[in-house]
C-alpha cells in the first residue's frame, strides 16, 4: 500500500487516496460538520477530482457527529459570507432557484456512479442534510450511537439533496413516510433492521470496520463489480423481463471479456 495522498482539502472537506481506497472526510468538527454550499461545492470537487483507478470511496466524518446537517447560518438574511442567502434566493426567478439546488444536488449524486462503491461511516448525529449525505453512499457502517433524523419538514421544507429515492427504497413508502414527516430519530437497532444500515459497530471500530469492508470489496475484479452494481442499481426501474435481459447482455460481456475477446 502507498501512503495516503491528499488530493483535496477546503471548505470542511478533504479527499485524501491510498491506492484504489479514496477518503472523503468532513473536517469541521467544532461546528458538527454542519454543511453549507461551499462544502457542498468541495464535495463536488472531490468527486470530479478521484483518480481513475479509485474503486472505493469511503465518507466519514471528523469528531462525535457524522454532520448536523444544514448549518442554520443559511436561513439568517445575512446567509454565508459571499452566498446568497437562502431567504433572497427565494425571491429570485424559479428557474435562478431550480437551478441552484440542482448544484447543491451534484455533491450528492456521483456516490453511486458504477464505477466506485462508496461507503459512509456514520457516527452520531446525521441529521437531514447529513442522512442524505449517507444515503447517497452505497452502503452505511454506524456507529452504536448513531442517531439520524430527517428534520426538514419541522423546518417548513422538504428533503431535496437526493434523499426521498434511497430512503424509500431501503425502508419502504410508509416508514419512509413516518420517518420525514415526524423528524424523529432513528437509531442503530432500527437502521440495521429496516436496511438502512449494513452493519453495527462500537464507536471505537467504525474506521476499521469501514476499512475492512473496503477490501472485501476489492476482492473481486474491478469490471465485474461494475458491472454487478449496474445491474443492482437498475433492478429498481426494470420489470422482471427486462432484468433478465440485463444480466445476460453484462454476462456475455464477462465472458467475452474473460476470453480475451474485445467488443
Amino acid at each position: 500500500m502507498t501512503s495516503f495522498d491528499s488530493v483535496l482539502d477546503k471548505d470542511g472537506v478533504r479527499l485524501t487516496v491510498d491506492d484504489a481506497v479514496a477518503t472523503v472526510t468532513l473536517t469541521n468538527p467544532a461546528k458538527r460538520n454542519a454543511q453549507s454550499p461551499a462544502l457542498w461545492r468541495a464535495l463536488t470537487e472531490a468527486g470530479r477530482a478521484l483518480p481513475g483507478n479509485v474503486r472505493v470511496v469511503v465518507l466519514r466524518g471528523e469528531g462525535k457527529s457524522f454532520s448536523a446537517g444544514l448549518d442554520r447560518q443559511a436561513f439568517t438574511p445575512e446567509g454565508f459570507d459571499g452566498e446568497p442567502s437562502f431567504l433572497d434566493m427565494a425571491r429570485g426567478p424559479e428557474t435562478e432557484l431550480d437551478a441552484t439546488i440542482a448544484e447543491y444536488q451534484e455533491a450528492f449524486t456521483w456516490w453511486r456512479r458504477n464505477d466506485i462503491v462508496s461507503i459512509a461511516a456514520v457516527q452520531g448525529h446525521a441529521i437531514g442534510a447529513g442522512f442524505q449525505l449517507a444515503l447517497a453512499c452505497d452502503l452505511r457502517i454506524v456507529a452504536e450511537d448513531v442517531q439520524f433524523a430527517m428534520r426538514e419538514t419541522s423546518l417548513g421544507l422538504v428533503p431535496d439533496l437526493t434523499g426521498t429515492h434511497p430512503l424509500v427504497n431501503l425502508v419502504g413508502y410508509a416508514r419512509a413516510l413516518e420517518i420525514c414527516a415526524t423528524g424523529r430519530f432513528v437509531h442503530a437497532a432500527e437502521a440495521e433492521r429496516t436496511g438502512l444500515a449494513n452493519l453495527v459497530v462500537p464507536a471505537g471500530e467504525l474506521d476499521a470496520a469501514a476499512r475492512d469492508l473496503a477490501g472485501a470489496l476489492l476482492a473481486a475484479p474491478r469490471d465485474a463489480v461494475v458491472e454487478t452494481k449496474a445491474l443492482l442499481s437498475g433492478a429498481v426501474s426494470r420489470g422482471y423481463e427486462e432484468q433478465r435481459v440485463a444480466e445476460r447482455a453484462a454476462q456475455g460481456r464477462r465472458l467475452r471479456d474473460l476470453a480475451g475477446i474485445t467488443d
